[in-house]
C-alpha cells in the first residue's frame, strides 16, 4: 500500500515538475517573442526599428538576416524615423535587405514615420514597397562631409601643430591647416562618387530614370504626399496601415501578428546622458575627421 501511495505521490510531482517547465519555457520564449503569441502557428511579420542617427549596422543587419532565416517570418516591415547616417553603416543594412528578398524570396517593407531623410531614404530603396505618413519628412538624396578647421585660431593662441607626413595630402581633412585645392578636389571626387552611388540606389528601388532623380537628388526634402507624387514613396498611411498591407501582400489571413526583437536592457538616464555628450564630442572634436554621411542635416 505504502508501495503505491508513493508510486503516485512521485507521479504527481513529476507532472507538476512538467508543467513548471512548460511554463518557464512559454516565459522565456515569451522573451524573446516580443511579447507576441508564442502559441500562434500563423504567419507573423517581423519589425525591425531604426532609429536616430544611423551610426552602426551590426544590430540592425543581424535582425535582418535572422527573420530573413526564419521560416515562421512571412514578411520584414522596416519601422524608420532616422534623418539617415554613416555610409558605410547605410550601404550595409541596404545591402542585406536586399539580399534576404533575393535569396530568401522574403516581402520587406518600409515604414516611415517622421523622418525618412537621406541614409534612411536610401536603405528604404532596398524594400518592395516605402509607405510614408503625409506628413514625413523624406528624400534628402545627398552625400554631406564636415569637419572643424582650427588652425587660425591656434596660430592666435600662439599653439602650433606640426605634422609628418610621407605625401601632400596624407593629412587631407585636418582641421589643423586650411584645406589646399588639390584637398577640396579629392574629398569632392569621393563625394561625387558616393552621391552616383546614391542617385543608382533609388534608380533601381523606385524604377526611376537617372534624370528623374538627378532632378530632385540636390539635398532637397519633401513630404510624404510630395514623395508619393515624385515616385519616391508608393502608398501613404501610418504604422498600422504598414502593417496592414504588409500583411496582405505576404498572404496572412485575418489581423497580422507582429513581433519585434525587445532591447536587451533598459537605458537609464545616465546612458542616455552618456549617449549624447558623446555623440556631441564625436562630431565636434577637431581630430574626430571627415565622415562621408548620408544625413539630413
Amino acid at each position: 500500500m505504502a508501495r503505491k501511495r508513493d508510486i503516485i505521490v512521485g507521479l504527481v510531482i513529476a507532472f507538476c515538475f512538467v508543467i513548471f517547465l512548460g511554463i518557464m519555457a512559454i516565459g522565456f520564449v515569451g522573451m524573446y517573442d516580443g511579447g507576441q503569441d508564442f502559441l500562434s502557428f500563423g504567419d507573423r511579420i517581423a519589425v525591425v526599428d531604426i532609429f536616430g542617427t544611423i551610426e552602426s549596422s551590426e544590430d540592425i543587419v543581424r535582425q535582418i538576416k535572422n527573420y530573413g532565416d526564419d521560416n515562421s517570418v512571412a514578411a520584414i516591415l522596416i519601422h524608420l524615423d532616422s534623418p539617415g547616417g554613416g555610409v558605410a553603416a547605410t550601404q550595409e543594412i541596404y545591402d542585406e535587405i536586399y539580399r534576404v528578398r533575393m535569396e530568401k524570396d522574403k516581402l520587406v517593407v518600409a515604414s516611415m514615420t517622421s523622418v525618412a531623410a537621406s541614409g534612411a531614404y536610401y536603405i528604404a530603396c532596398a524594400t518592395d514597397m516605402i509607405i510614408a505618413n503625409p506628413g514625413t519628412l523624406v528624400g534628402s538624396i545627398g552625400v554631406i562631409m564636415q569637419y572643424p578647421v582650427v588652425g587660425k585660431l591656434l596660430n592666435e593662441l600662439g599653439i602650433k601643430f606640426e605634422t609628418i607626413k610621407s605625401g601632400e595630402i596624407k593629412d587631407v581633412g585636418s582641421p589643423w591647416r586650411e584645406p589646399t585645392d588639390k584637398d577640396r578636389t579629392m574629398l569632392q571626387a569621393a563625394i561625387d562618387d558616393v552621391y552616383e552611388q546614391f542617385v543608382e540606389a533609388v534608380m533601381d528601388g523606385r524604377d526611376l530614370t537617372r534624370d528623374e532623380v538627378v532632378e530632385i537628388a540636390d539635398g532637397s526634402i519633401f513630404t510624404g504626399r510630395q514623395g508619393l507624387d515624385l515616385g519616391l514613396v508608393d502608398k501613404l498611411g501610418s504604422f498600422e496601415e504598414a502593417v496592414r498591407i504588409t500583411g496582405e501582400l505576404a498572404g496572412i489571413e485575418g489581423e497580422p501578428k507582429t513581433i519585434k526583437e525587445r532591447p536587451r536592457k533598459r537605458m537609464s538616464i545616465f546612458d542616455l546622458l552618456q549617449g549624447g555628450i558623446s555623440g556631441v564630442l564625436k562630431s565636434s572634436l577637431p581630430d574626430a575627421g571627415p565622415e562621408l554621411m548620408y544625413l539630413y542635416k
